[in-house]
């Protein structure tokens, strides 16, 4: 088999597997937007066939010969292969919802306080790092670009140079990047420094998570900044809870030049668009809009996370209805917020309190015709979901922190031409793209406050400006740009 040219390390599968007559079928995402779809399409821009996505698969060790370790996946994306890592059970609750989700997480946004380092394996961590390291070295050619992506494969690019020294190697995080402060809280922080210096490229959303990187590289490990940057109007250099005027965009280390990207990914609003436009949106819109009967609808959409900011959501909600006791009946908040899977514990506190909110809000305020929160805590599909932002009057994005989200994007593309209105916490990473969200502090009850009632009473003419400004920039910033410019960096790498 030959070499592949660029592979995709990601821990996710590219695809979701089905069982059909007993039979196990590899089908795309049903989700046309997020990140998934959004790699795959840059295996468009490489020959068809050579490109490789490397992932791990949960396996029972003794399945053995049944295990299917390479697929080949023939989509609109030109063709490519999937080299996929068996794990046991064992190994992936280790490795994934123990050391990354229990320790590395809380750092990485910011959340000293629910660390936990009695439980983590690291050599168990290690250990699938090196296992990715040289699955994707297995798949590639010597002079082949291997694209990394998040802070649970931090280690692979040190035992992937080992393996292959000529390699290009890139990495992308998708969360956000703390001051040094924080990240030296990690005992493993010199190990994993050492590993991303070791990249060719080091990518982020914006430029404060590159920043706070460069300067733990400083101070940790001695790298110089060789050049920095001054940030452009687009994402918002002063002002902000997030602002940095300038950004640096390469460093060296130990003779290695390591640069650095700074890249917010987009949404897909033309998909978007046509989801919204299928006769089933629309018949499902035209019923929604029926039972509101007339009621204000705001919606609030995330995982059970502590960094998402539900139950601040919950309690703005729950102020909202005391302060203004005329609005009882009038307004309905739906709050979708996805269960952690069983064995993720450390995400149990945040459910029961999401639960216990939702049913003291609904047991003081509810009416015999009026339910005031109601609470998914299982996804709702994609095409569904961007119908419920359709004919949202609010959307309520309130993470503590958040490395980009998302979910502000899409309720923005699915108001397209309406005069929904967007409150926005200033600690997630799009607020410094979306000047026309309504900005809080999601740490300030005074803050949200005011946001909410601002949003619930602003005059029609407002509402479409803000909107309509937010749209331009996610239409021009789409997801399109986003593989744009990052072809555009890896292609400056060995350079």
């Amino acid at each position: 088999m030959s070499k592949s040219a660029m592979a995709i390390v990601y821990h996710r599968q590219p695809f979701e597997e089905i069982e059909v007559d007993g039979r196990i079928e590899f089908r795309a995402n049903s989700s046309p937007n997020g990140i998934v779809p959004t790699l795959k399409s840059l295996f468009r821009r490489i020959d068809p066939g050579r490109g490789a996505w490397v992932a791990w698969k949960t396996c029972d060790p003794e399945a053995g010969a049944d295990f299917e370790r390479v697929v080949h996946v023939d989509d609109d994306n030109g063709g490519f292969t999937v080299s996929r890592l068996p794990l046991t059970a064992e190994q992936v609750e280790s490795f994934y919802h123990v050391t990354s989700k229990e320790a590395l997480w809380p750092i990485l946004h910011s959340f000293p306080q629910a660390f936990q380092y009695d439980n983590v394996d690291w050599e168990t961590f290690r250990e699938v790092n090196r296992l990715f390291a040289e699955a994707t070295a297995e798949v590639l050619a010597d002079d082949g670009l291997a694209w990394i992506h998040d802070y649970n494969l931090w280690l692979v690019p040190h035992y992937l140079r080992q393996l292959k020294p000529d390699l290009r190697i890139a990495f992308f995080h998708h969360t956000p990047f703390p001051a040094a402060d924080i990240f030296n809280i990690l005992p493993w922080r010199e190990e994993i420094m050492a590993s991303l210096l070791a990249c060719d490229q080091v990518g982020f959303h914006i430029p404060r998570y590159t920043k706070n990187f460069a300067e733990v590289a400083q101070a940790l490990c001695g790298a110089g900044i060789v050049a920095t940057e001054a940030v452009s109007d687009g994402l918002s250099p002063c002002g902000k809870a997030l602002s940095e005027p300038e950004v640096p965009v390469s460093l060296c280390h130990r003779g290695r030049l390591v640069r650095l990207g700074t890249t917010p990914v987009g949404t897909d609003p033309n998909t978007i668009q046509r989801l919204l436009e299928t006769p089933e949106s629309e018949a499902l819109q035209s019923r929604l809009i029926r039972e509101m009967g007339g009621r204000r609808l705001l919606v609030a959409v995330g995982r059970t996370d502590y960094t998402k900011g539900m139950a601040e959501s919950l309690l703005a909600f729950e102020r909202l209805l005391e302060r203004r006791p005329e609005l009882i009946g009038e307004v309905k908040l739906l709050l979708t917020s996805v269960r952690a899977a069983s064995t993720m514990t450390v995400y149990e506190k945040t459910q029961r309190e999401i639960e216990g909110l939702v049913g003291r809000i609904n047991g003081r305020f509810s009416r015999l015709e009026w339910t005031p929160v109601v609470l998914y805590s299982q996804a709702i599909p994609f095409d569904q979901l961007m119908a419920h932002y359709r004919i949202a009057d609010v959307c309520l994005t309130t993470p503590l922190r958040d490395g980009l989200n998302l979910v502000a994007k899409e309720y923005v593309a699915a108001n397209f031409g309406r005069t929904g209105v967007l409150v926005l916490s200033e600690f997630a990473g799009c607020a410094v793209e979306l000047d026309d969200a309504l900005l809080i502090n999601p740490n300030s009850h005074r803050s949200m406050d005011r946001a909410l009632d601002r949003a619930l009473d602003m005059s029609v003419d407002e509402a479409r400006r803000r909107m309509n400004g937010m749209n331009r920039v996610v239409r021009e910033n789409d997801v399109a740009r986003w593989s744009d410019r990052i072809i555009q960096e890896l292609s400056l790498i060995g350079a």
